[in-house]
């Protein structure tokens, strides 16, 4: 496991970083109990990079190598007439975990939409999720108490 004293590094994902993206984006996914799906994640992620869909933020050790990620897509809040993002996908690769990135990428997030001029950034977890859940609230994000999520599969 790494140390937690070695530095992690943040910067914007381009298209140069695909082949470092992908492994990372198809072992989120199959976190989240899909199928292992090289191809289909790879494709996923250039599509949303070369068409500008989505902000990716990299996490990377001392030595430069990805290892983790998170994703942000551009939407708007009506309510408030402002820009937001959503946080949708948030990944550190398990040899990295404890290190410190994922507290990192949430960071850089922030300040990218701040810079960017979003007024809020909204993420969801899974319920058992409750690593995460406390990373969040540690870093300030507070838990909907008002609004309740539904989705239906077209």
């Amino acid at each position: 496991m790494k140390s937690v004293t070695n530095p992690i590094f943040t910067r914007l994902a381009t298209l140069a970083d695909l082949a470092s993206i992908a492994p990372l984006f198809n072992a989120y996914r199959q976190f989240y109990e899909q199928a292992d799906d090289l191809k289909a994640a790879t494709a996923f992620i250039q599509e949303r990079l070369a068409n500008a869909e989505s902000v990716i933020i990299l996490a990377l050790d001392d030595a430069q190598a990805a290892i983790g990620f998170c994703q942000l897509y551009p939407t708007f809040c009506s309510v408030e007439v402002a820009p937001i993002y959503t946080l949708y996908d948030l990944f550190v690769s398990s040899q990295a975990r404890r290190t410190g990135a994922a507290k990192a990428l949430l960071r850089a997030a922030h300040a990218h939409a701040a810079q960017t001029g979003r007024v809020r950034m909204d993420l969801t977890t899974a319920r058992t999720n409750f690593a995460a859940q406390a990373l969040y609230e540690s870093e300030g994000w507070v838990q909907d108490a008002l609004f309740l999520t539904y989705n239906k599969r077209v």
